[in-house]
């Protein structure tokens, strides 16, 4: 297949390693920059990914992220988040990385070159037809990825991506890919950078647009977030206390008397 693989184009800079810390500091900025406007050029395709996770979740299915490397962690990290931010299960949204979890911290040597693995980490969880499967792969050609959604669209289980590559094995594998061409990165090749960069964005947009399409924020603020430490807890008495006429003592006492802020209010309200 030949398609231009961008995340592996030549850096624009050269000789990185004669630049000033300020240089290079400078330039990578400049780099990250160009990151949300390739993001926005993507917008209608992940509104459509969106709207389908809200549809399945809405009849009981779940989320799934694969990836690799970089692209694996930063799907692990999002769908980590948000049991605490937006209370819901925690196999809610689930984050698989090739090689397992031991992946997380440490590189498995030729995990993301797997074609198999995926699918059989995929049915260790119980997928079904009620679910959607996003893979993560900044080049688009991770075969651990590619063959994972393969067999998923074999048994007709809603396929996503997200790639910075237009036109990769990945993208035109998919039912529903979200393609952000961020061009080469700063130092040739190194697509932790602005590739994750966009992953994470983009990440953040799925998972938020959807908690919130799921009634999970209710005005601008995480009224069903685990209260974990003594900071959420602060700021749960503090939602309480915006929401309905109590002193900081009251919303403490409905907040411990309730478990989280919206079952509070409508406590009190009641």
């Amino acid at each position: 297949m030949n398609f231009t693989k961008t995340t592996e184009q030549s850096s624009k800079y050269e000789h990185l390693e004669k630049m000033s810390v300020s240089e290079l500091l400078s330039n990578i900025n400049n780099e990250d920059k160009t990151v949300p406007l390739a993001v926005e050029k993507a917008l209608p395709q992940i509104e459509t990914l969106v709207t389908k996770v809200v549809e399945k979740m809405k009849l009981g299915g779940r989320l799934f992220y694969i990836g690799a490397g970089t692209s694996g962690r930063l799907g692990i990290v999002d769908a980590s988040e948000c049991p605490p931010t937006f209370g819901v299960p925690f196999d809610l949204v689930n984050g698989i990385i090739a090689g397992g979890d031991k992946a997380i911290r440490k590189a498995v040597e030729n995990a993301e070159d797997n074609t198999t693995q995926a699918w059989i980490d995929l049915q260790e969880q119980n997928i079904s037809e009620n679910d959607v499967v996003i893979g993560i792969a900044a080049s688009g050609t991770t075969p651990y990825v590619i063959e994972g959604l393969k067999k998923c669209n074999e048994n007709n289980i809603i396929t996503g991506c997200i790639t910075c590559n237009e036109g990769s094995p990945l993208a035109i594998t998919t039912t529903f890919p979200i393609v952000v061409v961020v061009g080469p990165e700063f130092v040739t090749g190194s697509s932790r950078m602005k590739a994750g960069t966009a992953q994470k964005l983009v990440l953040n947009m799925i998972s938020t647009a959807t908690m919130i399409q799921l009634g999970k924020v209710k005005g601008n603020k995480m009224v069903d977030m685990q209260l974990s430490n003594d900071k959420l807890v602060d700021r749960g008495v503090k939602m309480i206390m915006s929401e309905i006429p109590v002193d900081y003592e009251k919303a403490s006492q409905l907040l411990k008397e309730f478990g989280s802020v919206r079952k509070a209010v409508d406590g009190f309200k009641k």
